[in-house]
Parts: C-alpha cells; sequence; structure tokens
C-alpha cells in the first residue's frame, strides 16, 4: 500500500522537478543573462524553483535577464501555476479519462463536486479563464506602463500579468512597484488579477455557473471562501491603514491604496510598493500572518489556505456540538473537517520551523552572519507559502541558506498538495480493540 502510494505521487515529484531542472539549465545559457560576470548554477535554480512554485524571491534582479531568459522565466511561471492544477486533474482521471472510486473521492474533495465527474471541461474552463485574465490585465496595465512612461511597456505588461495572475511575484523592476505606489492605474489591475488567481478556479466556475442557471445556489466551499477573503481583506486594508498611513502609504492614495494593495499582495502574491523592512511591528506580524493563511484551495495561491484557516476559527469560535460538528451556512461541518484541517496546520507550522531552524544554523551558526530571527522567520514564511515577499536578507543567503529556501518553496508549492490529499485505505473489521482511554489537555 505505501509502495502504491509512494508511485502515485511520483508523476507530480517529477514534472515539477523536471520543469525546475530544465528551466535552471535555460537560464545559465549566456544568451539569457545580461548581468555581470556568468550567473552560476545555483542561481539559476533558485530563481527557477522560485518561477515554478510562483514563489518571487529572487537572488538576482529579473531585470539583469536578458529578454530571452525572462521569456524563460514567465514560462516557468505560468506552467508552475497551471501545472499544479492541470497536472492533478489529468493524472487523476487518467488517460482514459476513467476515475476509480477513490481517484474520484480525491477530485472531489480537493476539487468540490462540481468538477469531479467533468475534469476535461475544468481544464478547458482553466485555459480559457487563464489566458483571458492576463490578456486583459496586460492590456490594462500596457496602457499604464506607457503613460508611465516604461520601456518597452508592452512586454512589462505582459510579464507583470502572468506574474499577478499566477502570484508570483516576479517584477522587471528592481524595486518591485514601489515606483508605482500611487498609481491606481497599474496596482488595482495587478490586485484585481492577484485576488481572481487566488481565490480558486473551482470557486470561479461555481459563480459562473450560478450566472448561467447551472446551478440554483453556490457551494459552501464557494461560500466560506468569498466571506472569508472579504473579511480579511477588509480588517488587513484597514489595519495598515491605521499602522501605515502616515509612516509609508502617505503618498498612496492618501494611504488607502498602498494599504489595499498590502492587504492583498501577501495572499502569496509578492509584489511590494514599499519596503517590507520598513514596516512597523503591527504590520509586519499581520503581513506574516497573511502569508502563512495564503489563498484558497484549487488555486495558484500557496499557504495554509483561507478555507482551512476558516474552519479552524470557526471550531474555535462555534465549538462543536456532541457530535463534534458545527452549523454554518445552513450547512454541518463535521468533525473530520476539523482533524484534516488542523492536521493541515501542524504540518505546515512543523516545517515552518524546521525550515527556520535550517536557516539559523547555515547563516547564523556557520555562516557567521548576523540576521535577525524575525527576518529569517519572515523569509520562511515567504518562501513556505510562495509569496515572494522579503526583508532583503534572500540575496544574501550563504549556498547553504539558498538550497534550504529551494526546498522549503517546493515543499511549500508541491508538498503541501500531496499533504492535504486524504489517504486512502481499505476499511477494516476490527474483532478487537484497546480500550478508550482520556487525557488531559490544555
Amino acid at each position: 500500500m505505501a509502495r502504491h502510494k509512494a508511485h502515485d505521487k511520483t508523476p507530480l515529484f517529477a514534472f515539477f522537478i523536471g520543469t525546475i531542472l530544465v528551466g535552471s539549465v535555460f537560464l545559465t545559457l549566456p544568451v539569457a543573462w545580461e548581468g555581470p560576470g556568468r550567473l552560476d548554477y545555483l542561481s539559476a535554480l533558485f530563481t527557477a524553483t522560485s518561477a515554478v512554485c510562483v514563489t518571487g524571491l529572487i537572488v538576482v534582479n529579473t531585470s539583469q535577464f536578458s529578454f530571452f531568459g525572462q521569456t524563460v522565466i514567465a514560462l516557468l511561471i505560468q506552467i508552475g501555476g497551471l501545472g499544479i492544477i492541470t497536472f492533478a486533474t489529468l493524472y487523476l482521471t487518467g488517460a482514459g479519462g476513467k476515475v476509480s472510486l477513490s481517484k474520484r473521492e480525491l477530485i472531489t474533495d480537493y476539487y468540490i463536486d462540481s468538477v469531479s465527474y467533468r475534469p476535461g471541461r475544468i481544464v478547458k474552463h482553466i485555459l480559457i479563464l487563464t489566458f483571458a485574465m492576463e490578456a486583459a490585465g496586460a492590456a490594462v496595465l500596457y496602457l499604464a506602463f506607457r503613460s508611465h512612461g516604461v520601456d518597452n511597456p508592452g512586454w512589462g505588461a505582459v510579464f507583470h500579468a502572468v506574474s499577478a495572475f499566477c502570484n508570483a511575484g516576479f517584477s522587471l523592476f528592481d524595486d518591485s512597484l514601489e515606483a508605482f505606489a500611487g498609481s491606481a492605474a497599474v496596482l488595482l489591475p495587478i490586485m484585481i488579477l492577484v485576488v481572481v488567481g487566488g481565490i480558486g478556479f473551482v470557486v470561479i466556475d461555481d459563480l459562473l455557473a450560478l450566472r448561467q442557471g447551472r446551478r440554483r445556489v453556490v457551494s459552501l466551499h464557494t461560500k466560506i471562501t468569498l466571506t472569508a477573503t472579504v473579511v480579511m481583506l477588509v480588517l488587513s486594508a484597514a489595519g495598515f491603514y491605521i499602522f501605515e498611513r502616515e509612516a509609508l502609504f502617505a503618498g498612496a492614495g492618501g494611504g488607502s491604496l498602498g494599504a489595499l494593495f498590502q492587504s492583498v499582495t501577501p495572499r502569496t502574491a509578492g509584489f511590494n510598493t514599499v519596503p517590507q523592512s520598513e514596516l512597523s511591528s503591527p504590520a509586519l506580524v499581520w503581513t506574516m500572518l497573511l502569508m502563512f493563511i495564503g489563498g484558497a484551495p484549487g488555486s495558484i495561491a500557496g499557504g495554509l489556505k483561507i478555507t482551512t484557516f476558516a474552519v479552524i476559527v470557526l471550531f474555535v469560535a462555534k465549538r462543536a456540538d456532541e457530535t463534534g460538528e458545527i452549523r454554518v451556512f445552513s450547512r454541518r461541518l463535521s468533525g473530520r473537517i476539523l482533524g484534516r484541517a488542523s492536521g493541515m496546520l501542524m504540518k505546515c507550522l512543523g516545517l515552518i520551523f524546521t525550515a527556520v531552524l535550517a536557516l539559523t544554523v547555515t547563516e547564523n551558526f556557520i555562516g557567521g552572519r548576523d540576521f535577525l530571527v524575525v527576518d529569517v522567520i519572515f523569509e520562511t514564511i515567504s518562501a513556505f507559502a510562495t509569496v515572494g515577499l522579503s526583508r532583503g536578507i534572500t540575496a544574501d543567503l550563504t549556498s547553504g541558506g539558498r538550497v534550504v529556501t529551494i526546498l522549503t518553496m517546493f515543499a511549500g508549492r508541491v508538498g503541501l498538495i500531496t499533504m492535504a490529499a486524504p489517504q486512502f485505505r481499505p476499511p477494516s473489521r476490527r474483532l478487537y480493540d484497546f480500550p478508550e482511554g482520556d487525557i488531559l489537555l490544555g
């Protein structure tokens, strides 16, 4: 059984590892690099991993790559963003399009019942929606970049549209979007692309079905996703407006535009209009929380996932009844859902703790760096949740630290999917069992 499970996951890992390795080779070619000297392989591997895992952390500025190199990065972002969804769907259905009972349960669990019987349709919709949103975003950004006098606004618009919708956070500008901190023409389309890419294709498909009359009501998943997203955006924007309006966001629409953008971008997007190293302590802590939560399941976004966080909050706030269930939106959530959500939370925290410990060893203990622990934690959460925001230490990491960050990004992009997948075991009848025990908690 264990061997079969490992075999089931092999194509998924092979797909991403293969894409990363091929991309890193292309980035090491002389034609891909215009910076000083020659790009070393570890930096190319870091960049390729960050692109495929749609993270956005960089050790060299993207502007130092040639048009060919930037095109490779954009393609890696696109493949990484779409691959985790389309590949999983196609693999689970198999070449003949037939779905076994166990795999159908997995698709339903991950994609919700609206797509479990029509995997081909959802893949088609994913591709259409992605390219339509990116094309529309590129058109709007082209006009905005041209009005700002950006060199080659067409390519800049296409690159940033792909990066924004895929929640990657890569930018052709060395200071990300800081030069456009007060430009609603640039920031609003970026925010729309990030939010749409981060709420999930299942939610969008659900809303389209409702509008077209194919559904009379949206699913519980859609209700929780949209409600939690709106609540988090409103609370975050209000908080950032209070904490940073005078200090950092004074020139960005009176503070409101900058606060709204800072509430959107930590949801695994990674663009920034202000240096993250200058955030106040409350804003810094809130940003790390937003990065950790991330976007919605079935989307391009990373992180714990907003529905997982919402389920845990609901169970804490509402308290389960004697059956271990809670009621929300006229539906019941079972204790099994809470168990899976709690398990995901602990796995994420465990992986982040391990990565933070590893980085403090490679950088501060062995490498002789004097990085603040809060900066290491920030960078680790950003890598694991595939965000891309940085406090400025990523480029200064040692080779060991870069390897740790590469593994962290990969675990956050691919590892979470395999951890979230329910494990199928054939039901077994127990003729006898141990007596039930009890322990004290809290």
